[in-house]
Order: C-alpha cells, then sequence, then structure tokens
C-alpha cells in the first residue's frame, strides 16, 4: 500500500492517478477558505483534508469524475479525523453544477488538468486527470462562477504557460484576479507554476513570489506554510 503520511493524517495513493504531490501541497496550505468549501478534482482527497484541517468550522465538498479516485478518497476522508465534515462525491464538475445550482460555496479549490494540445500517456485515468478535455478552463471558470458566493474566492494552481489561457477564461466568466503568487523551485531557475486566487468583484491584484528550495532545504515561507502539516 502506498501511504503517505501528514502529522493530523494520512493519504492512500494506490488507486488515484495523481499522487500525493508538491503542487497539491501548495494549494491546501495557501487558498482562502470560509464555512463551505468545494475541492474539485480531489483525487486521494489530499487538499479536502488540509482545508478541513485549517478551516475547522467549514464543510467540505470533495469531487472527482474518477471513480477509483473518489473510492480512494472517500476511504481517507473516513480516517481521518475530519470525516464528519467532509463529503465525497463522483461527479464531474459540470454534473455537479447543473445538480447543485443553488449551491454557494466560500471557496473553490482546484489544482485542475492543464495539458491541452500535448501526447496522451497510455493510462486513461492519468489522462482524465492531467489534459483538459474532460474539464476545459472555458467550463471550470464558468461552473465555478455559478458555484461561488458573492464573496467566494476561486483558488488554482497552474503552469505559468497556462496563466495567459486561464486569464482570458476566467474574464469570459466574470472572474477577477485578486492574487498571483508566482513559485519557483530555486531561486536561479524561473517560475513553474503560479497560484490564483479570484472572485466576483475587480479588486487591485497583489503579485507575489516566493521559492521552494534554498540550498537543498525547504525555504523559509514553504516550511512555514507547511508547518501544520509534514512531518
Amino acid at each position: 500500500m502506498s501511504m503517505f503520511s501528514f502529522k493530523q493524517f494520512s493519504v492512500c495513493q494506490d488507486r488515484s492517478a495523481m499522487k500525493v504531490g508538491t503542487d497539491g501541497v501548495l494549494l491546501g496550505a495557501w487558498a482562502s477558505g470560509g464555512n463551505s468549501i468545494l475541492d474539485v478534482g480531489t483525487g486521494t482527497g489530499l487538499i479536502a483534508l488540509m482545508m478541513s484541517q485549517r478551516f475547522p468550522h467549514a464543510q467540505v465538498t470533495a469531487i472527482d469524475i474518477d471513480e477509483q479516485a473518489a473510492a480512494e478518497a472517500l476511504q481517507n476522508v473516513e480516517s481521518s479525523p475530519f470525516s464528519q465534515r467532509i463529503t465525497v462525491c463522483c461527479s464531474s464538475l459540470q454534473q455537479f453544477a447543473v445538480l447543485h445550482n443553488h449551491s454557494s460555496f466560500d471557496s473553490i479549490v482546484c489544482n485542475p488538468p492543464f495539458f491541452e494540445e500535448t501526447l496522451h500517456c497510455p493510462d486513461a485515468a492519468r489522462n482524465v486527470a492531467r489534459h483538459t478535455e474532460a474539464l476545459p478552463f472555458s467550463d471550470l471558470t464558468d461552473c465555478c462562477a455559478a458555484l461561488l458566493s458573492e464573496r467566494g474566492t476561486l483558488n488554482l494552481i497552474i503552469p505559468v504557460s497556462a496563466l495567459g489561457r486561464v486569464e482570458e477564461r476566467c474574464a469570459y466568466s466574470s472572474l477577477f484576479v485578486s492574487e498571483k503568487l508566482f513559485v519557483r523551485t530555486v531561486q536561479r531557475k524561473q517560475p513553474k507554476r503560479v497560484m490564483l486566487r479570484m472572485g466576483k468583484h475587480p479588486v487591485p491584484c497583489v503579485i507575489n513570489e516566493q521559492v521552494l528550495m534554498e540550498d537543498g532545504c525547504r525555504s523559509q515561507w514553504y516550511a512555514q506554510i507547511t508547518n501544520d502539516f509534514y512531518l
């Protein structure tokens, strides 16, 4: 059994196509929360568990289109201290938005598929998790805009190369970026990831940059935001 242990919960990752990784940990540690949170494409349930730990009064809904991933997320949730506050559903975002069109989430978090025209790998489930056919950026932003509360926030982590496409789709969906956090793996390299926070109302956008590793160790920033999670 493949297991990743954190301070307050553990994550089995045998069945989910996408394993525990830095992107998910970063988003779960950084995203804004509230009383109602939606985790889109939950995979192992990692981000849903992190958000539940960070926001102890929140009710979290975690959805994934893949049956095996949803089943594994449910297993991880049920063995966690947060099982009473997390609901896991096997559903696409598009289906969920139709069935829950009166829902209103304070926070939506998503580590979305972002490959559009690259070669697919033989693993069908991994293709769904990594490529945009099942969740185009247009559907992601439209559905999230419909599901957000008036003051709610959508929180994403994407490659820097996808930033222009995502910002364009946000504009079409009347979502306004309030924060961009560019993330470098090490100081000498260009940022490869950017985390975005957006909402329904235009505000001045705050732009920051951080580094993950310094001299072979976690940077002070990375160590600080993940301190409550990593053993």
